[in-house]
């Protein structure tokens, strides 16, 4: 990733280069996700690991896991969200989904139940039968709750390396004999199709010019 910033008033630049790695997790992929909407914090306020660690703490309080770890922090205004009023505590709110290989807790089922759905839709608050241990540095908005169970998709085979693969280290060697093609066919086929067409024509044009004239 390459990087570009520039001084607005000076109009001087500087470029600085970031190699990212990405290594997939030792033991793959959660199978267990949940995601939060967070409504008392912007996403930059996430971004900090010392803030992410309480946010997991919090949360493994009400998932009764401790292998928990962020997937992904997204900003609500990038699902639709509204910007919020230039109100001194408001905030854009933040998704934070969070991945386990523990199954979901009571809490969290209860939470995300049908019932819980329908108390939601009425304007009530979601069925919850445990503390919320989120109070009060994170407020977790409970109807916006979504729990995921992702199972590992089969692996597809890799590329099979034909003979025209070029090994690594090795030199391309063009062939050096071709063989021989002939070409006078086509030629003439190219000339003089156009060629006879163009006779027809003339021929027809002279007869219409001077054959049908009026008195001849």
């Amino acid at each position: 990733l390459q990087v570009l910033a520039y001084n607005r008033h000076t109009y001087e630049t500087v470029t600085q280069r970031l190699v990212i790695t990405v290594i997939p997790a030792p033991d793959g992929e959660p199978p267990y996700q949940g995601e939060f909407l967070v409504g008392n914090r912007n996403v930059e306020e996430l971004l900090p690991e010392a803030t992410q660690e309480l946010f997991l703490q919090a949360a493994a309080g009400v998932w009764e896991q401790d292998d928990l770890h962020v997937i992904n922090i997204t900003s609500a205004l990038d699902r639709g969200g509204r910007v919020p009023l230039p109100i001194e505590g408001r905030k854009e709110g933040v998704y934070v989904k969070v991945g386990s290989h523990g199954a979901f807790s009571p809490c969290l089922a209860s939470a995300a139940s049908p019932q819980s759905r329908f108390r939601c839709s009425l304007g009530q608050q979601p069925l919850a039968n445990c503390y919320d241990t989120f109070a009060p540095h994170f407020s977790i908005r409970w109807c916006n709750l979504t729990l995921l169970q992702v199972w590992p998709s089969p692996k597809t085979p890799g590329p099979t390396w034909g003979p025209g693969v070029l090994e690594e280290g090795g030199d391309f060697q063009p062939p050096t004999e071709v063989a021989p093609q002939y070409l006078l066919p086509g030629y003439l086929v190219t000339l003089l199709v156009p060629l006879v067409v163009a006779l027809l024509l003339c021929l027809l044009l002279a007869h219409l010019m001077c054959c049908r004239r009026e008195g001849v």
